[in-house]
C-alpha cells in the first residue's frame, strides 16, 4: 500500500511552494557595503570584486539614492584611505577635516532616512595594517581602545546610526558603550564583530581598502576557525559589555556559528557575507560555471536559514534589482 503522505503535494505549484515557504530574504534584512574614496567624480571598480567600486562622495550619494528606490535602507560606509594618511595611531580616523568623516555628514544630511554604519577599527588608517596599535611587534589591547574610542566619537557625532567595531579587541564593546553614552551617544547603537574569525576569505576586502597587514596576520585577535565555543564566550561578553547586535564574519563556512549564536540570544543576529564569498560567485558566473543570479539568491537564502536576522552583503543591490 503506497504512504498517503506526499510531500510533492505541497511543491507542485509555484503558488502552492509559495505559500509553504518557510525562509524568505527581503531588502529590509539587508545591510550594502560601500566603500568610499576622496575626491570627485571617482569610480573606480576593486580588481577582485566585479561590479563593486570605490566612489567619491558625489558618486556614492547618487549610489545610496538609487539603492534607497530599490528599497534598500541600509549601508555600511569603509573608507579607502591613501598611503600618504595613515600612521601608527589612525590619526585620521577621528581628524573631523578627513574626507571619510565629512562624507558621513554629508550622506546623513541628504539622507536622513537611511541608515548608516561605519566601522570601528584601525585598519584602514593604520601604517603598521593592523586593527589594533602595535607596539615592538605586538598588538596591544588597552592602547589601542583608547584610539577606537576616539574614532567612535568622531563618527557619532556625524549622526550614523551604528557603529561597528571589527577589531576584535577585549573590552572594546564595554569600552566604547560607556564612552557614547558619557558624550551623549546613547542612541547610536553597536553592532559588534561578536565572532569574526580569521579567515582566508578576506582578501578582496582588503585589496578594496589596501588594509592588509604590513607584516605577520591577525590571528592574535581574530579568532581561530577550528573554534566554536569561542564564540559563545564572545557573545556573552559583547552582550553584557552593551552591544545591540552579534555579527559573525563571515557567513557561508560558518553558518554553524550563525545558528549557534542565534539559538543563544536574544540579540538579533547578523551575518557579514564577506567579499571572498561575493568573488567566488562572481568569477565561477563570469565563468559560465554558475547561474549568478540563481546562487546569489540561494547563498542569501541559506544564511537567512541559518538564523541570520540580518545580512551584510556585496550582493544587497543586484538582489534588490532582481525583485523589481
Amino acid at each position: 500500500m503506497l504512504n498517503t503522505r506526499r510531500p510533492r503535494r505541497n511543491r507542485k505549484s509555484e503558488a502552492i511552494r509559495a505559500m509553504v515557504e518557510e525562509t524568505r530574504v527581503t531588502t529590509d534584512d539587508l545591510i550594502f557595503p560601500l566603500f568610499l574614496v576622496d575626491g570627485t567624480n571617482k569610480k573606480i571598480e576593486v580588481a577582485s570584486m566585479p561590479g563593486i567600486y570605490r566612489l567619491s562622495t558625489d558618486l556614492m550619494l547618487k549610489e545610496i539614492e538609487e539603492c534607497l528606490k530599490l528599497g534598500i535602507r541600509s549601508f555600511d560606509v569603509f573608507p579607502a584611505v591613501e598611503d600618504q594618511y595613515k600612521d601608527k595611531v589612525a590619526s585620521k580616523s577621528y581628524d573631523s577635516n578627513f574626507f571619510y568623516l565629512k562624507a558621513l555628514r554629508e550622506i546623513k544630511k541628504q539622507f536622513p532616512e537611511a541608515c548608516i554604519m561605519t566601522d570601528v577599527a584601525m585598519d584602514p588608517y593604520s601604517s603598521d595594517g593592523h586593527d589594533g596599535y602595535v607596539k615592538d611587534g605586538k598588538i596591544l589591547n588597552d592602547e589601542t581602545l583608547e584610539i577606537l574610542g576616539k574614532m567612535a566619537l568622531a563618527q557619532a557625532e556625524t549622526g550614523i546610526d551604528i557603529l561597528g567595531p571589527s577589531d576584535m579587541m577585549d573590552g572594546r564593546v564595554g569600552y566604547l558603550r560607556n564612552l557614547l553614552d558619557k558624550n551623549g551617544f546613547a542612541e547610536v547603537s553597536i553592532m559588534s564583530y561578536t565572532a569574526k574569525y580569521a579567515s582566508g576569505f578576506y582578501n578582496p576586502f582588503r585589496d578594496a581598502l589596501d588594509s592588509a597587514p604590513k607584516f605577520g596576520d591577525k590571528k592574535t585577535y581574530q579568532m581561530n576557525p577550528a573554534n566554536r565555543t569561542e564564540a559563545l564566550i564572545e557573545a556573552e561578553l559583547d552582550t553584557e559589555e552593551g552591544a545591540d547586535f552579534l555579527m559573525v564574519k563571515p557567513a557561508l563556512a560558518y553558518l554553524d556559528i550563525i545558528r549557534l549564536l542565534k539559538d543563544n540570544s536574544a540579540l538579533p543576529v547578523t551575518a557579514y557575507n564577506v567579499s571572498g564569498e561575493y568573488s567566488m560567485v562572481k568569477a565561477a558566473a563570469l565563468k559560465g560555471w554558475l547561474d549568478g543570479d540563481r546562487v546569489m539568491k540561494e547563498t542569501l537564502l541559506s544564511i537567512k536559514r541559518a538564523g541570520a536576522d540580518i545580512i551584510l552583503t556585496y550582493f544587497a543591490k543586484e538582489f534588490a534589482q532582481t525583485l523589481k
